[in-house]
């Protein structure tokens, strides 16, 4: 059975740096595109950054440069560090996957099927 499973989020100052964790399990997540989105409250759910199975990834300008996706292929796991953290990324973070072979990923919640229960990210002072 297919299921993605977030863990990492939390309480952190401006500034400040978390990494996410999304765990795979059902399925080989290195072949397919995974993305990470965030939804705050009373806003639609955004994303944030995506990766496709050769590797490539996107990024959104609100994050690029701040955020980075990344994969252990032993552990089928795929990251979300985040740096320079501000209030505005305060949100819940989801991972995502479509069990599809992309060239390039998308970042439109449209693409994705399969999601993960969320992990909250706060950012205050």
């Amino acid at each position: 059975q297919l299921q993605l499973v977030e863990s990492g989020g939390g309480l952190v100052q401006p500034g400040g740096s978390l990494r996410l964790s999304c765990a795979a399990s059902g399925f080989t997540s290195d072949y397919y595109q995974i993305g990470w989105f965030r939804q705050a409250p009373g806003k639609e759910r955004e994303g944030v950054a995506c990766v496709s199975g050769g590797g490539r990834t996107i990024y959104p300008d609100s994050v690029k440069g701040r955020f980075t996706i990344s994969r252990d292929s032993a552990k089928n796991t795929v990251y979300l560090q985040m740096n320079s953290l501000k209030p505005e990324d305060t949100a819940v973070y989801y991972c995502a996957t479509s069990l599809r072979v992309v060239g390039l990923c998308v970042l439109s919640t449209l693409a994705y099927d399969h999601w993960g229960q969320g992990t909250q990210v706060t950012v205050s002072s």
